[in-house]
């Protein structure tokens, strides 16, 4: 099951970023304290046991939807499986899941994220717009490998649960390439679809916005296609227990959300992240 919280929408300079600190603080304890447990039933194991995986991932992107000044920032990650199920291949983007059927390739369950905000410490031009809080949103997801470990078909449709609105759906093909055993290189399309509510939080502009604004004129923005893209990464294998992973992931912003005077007038179309990652994994044996 893919578990890590890859590119998650430019949360690099936002209350995420903080947020991420604290989460990665959590998930050291829980670190901690699996590798005690590990150490004290390492000679116990068994196949109900657990693999845990922890990390985080530096990265430089977008400040907010739609902007054009870029800002860096830490992501934490988290993923557990059963010592008896091999470790998925997993995009640098995937959201927070857990596998809960499975079956001739296809894989179902929960996941959960982060989304990002924008307030006027991230470009003072945007002055009199409404702020936008960071959120956390949740759903399900389902993929499906067509070529075992090579090829995989994912979507994620996740609901804001606090601090915002709207439904996003994400869509990804990825093609998994081993170039060696420590070395595994990845690259896909991306597409993500939003709602009314989304669109309206993060790309609208009221009349009384542009009054106080002075920079950009009104505007309604509807849901439907919000972007296309591309996602790239290496992973390494550094030895059985700790991975390193660079990656690359482009977005072209599509229809309202390119033109909004947000993107359009203040900001950028085109949002590129990179960023780097390190991971570490325990066993829990009972």
């Amino acid at each position: 099951m893919a578990g890590s919280i890859g590119w998650i929408g430019y949360m690099a300079s936002l209350g995420c970023w903080r947020s991420g600190r604290s989460a990665g603080s959590f998930f050291i304890a829980i670190l901690m304290s699996a590798h005690h447990a590990a150490a004290e039933n390492d000679s116990q194991k068994t196949s109900t046991g657990w693999v845990i995986t922890i990390g985080g991932s530096t990265e430089y992107g977008p400040s907010y939807p739609g902007a054009d000044r870029g800002s860096l920032g830490f992501i934490p990650s988290f993923d557990i499986r059963r010592m008896d199920e091999p470790a998925d291949y997993s995009a640098p983007d995937d959201n927070i899941d857990y596998t809960l059927l499975e079956f001739s390739g296809v894989e179902f369950g929960p996941v959960a994220g982060f989304r990002p905000g924008r307030s006027t410490s991230d470009d003072r031009r945007l002055n009199g717009l409404q702020k936008v809080d960071w959120a956390i949103d949740a759903g399900a997801f389902l993929q499906y490998w067509p070529v075992e470990d090579k090829v995989r078909l994912r979507v994620e449709t996740r609901q804001a649960l606090w601090g915002g609105e709207g439904l996003l759906a994400d869509f990804a093909a990825d093609w998994f390439l081993p170039v060696t055993d420590k070395l595994v290189l990845s690259a896909g399309g991306r597409a993500s679809v939003a709602n009314g509510a989304y669109m309206n939080t993060n790309f609208s502009v009221t009349p009384a916005e542009s009054a106080a604004n002075g920079r950009v004129d009104a505007f309604d923005a509807d849901g439907g296609l919000k972007s296309l893209g591309v996602a790239v990464a290496a992973t390494y294998n550094v030895s059985p227990v700790w991975s390193a992973q660079v990656y690359y992931k482009y977005d072209r912003l599509l229809n309202d959300a390119a033109d909004s005077p947000i993107t359009s007038v203040l900001g950028s179309p085109d949002q590129s992240i990179i960023g780097v990652s390190l991971t570490r994994s325990f066993e829990i044996s009972f």
